[in-house]
């Protein structure tokens, strides 16, 4: 029997609806520390990007930050951050009924944020059942999306090869690492009116559309 096709999940902006408390919360955090910034820049700008190359490139703009200040910076917003999640953190509409309905594949979370956000989140919406353990984070496997390691090392985790994985994600820089390392794609396209789905993915605009996608999928993969 055809084992079912490893889920490798987004967290922010996939799974869980985080994406505007974080900019919210860079937006009251930065400018503290001399680093002007709004939520509409995440948005626009940053979204799915590393905090520290956030950071690094708003210091190229407005003047850099010594190592104590950058470190302070950081576990200012981190504890802002965990304080709004598990007070307003939601899940992305639909993901739970789509979570339901993929209960037969194996999943994992892989994301660009560290692990106790991630854990944070999954438990804030009551998603941890879904994945366990298996929460994959670029700061503890120390490789950042958009390079393709964060999916491959999550991937070798999970037992499963390249080939047999689908990356669910709804920022650049996640689509651009499942497809560079050779995986399915399927972009969560929440802004089709502005942001193109890459060649080599397949775009979904709703996460009711997520289980018909990888359906589809499986049934490629076992012609």
């Amino acid at each position: 029997m055809t084992i079912p096709l490893c889920l490798l999940f987004d967290s922010d902006g996939t799974l869980v609806d985080s994406e505007i408390l974080l900019a919210e919360v860079m937006a009251e955090v930065l400018p503290s520390f001399g680093l002007p910034f709004s939520a509409h820049q995440y948005m626009e700008e940053f979204r799915g990007v590393r905090f520290l190359t956030i950071v690094l490139e708003l210091e190229k703009r407005f003047g850099g930050l010594d190592d104590g200040r950058r470190q302070r910076l950081e576990q200012e917003m981190r504890a802002l951050m965990e304080r709004r999640m598990r007070a307003e953190l939601t899940p992305v509409g639909g993901m739970a009924e789509a979570l339901d309905a993929l209960a037969a594949h194996p999943k994992a979370v892989v994301s660009n944020g560290p692990e106790a956000k991630i854990r944070c989140a999954m438990e804030s919406v009551g998603f941890a059942h879904h994945f366990g353990e298996r929460l994959f984070s670029a700061y503890s496997l120390e490789v950042w999306k958009p390079d393709p390691g964060l999916f491959l090392q999550a991937a070798a985790a999970m037992g499963h090869p390249p080939a047999r994985c689908v990356v669910i994600d709804d920022a650049a820089v996640g689509v651009a690492a499942g497809l560079a390392a050779g995986m399915q794609v399927i972009h969560l396209n929440h802004f089709p009116d502005t942001e193109a789905t890459p060649e080599g993915a397949i775009a979904i605009y709703h996460t009711r559309e997520l289980p018909a996608a990888v359906a589809r999928l499986e049934a490629s993969a076992t012609a």
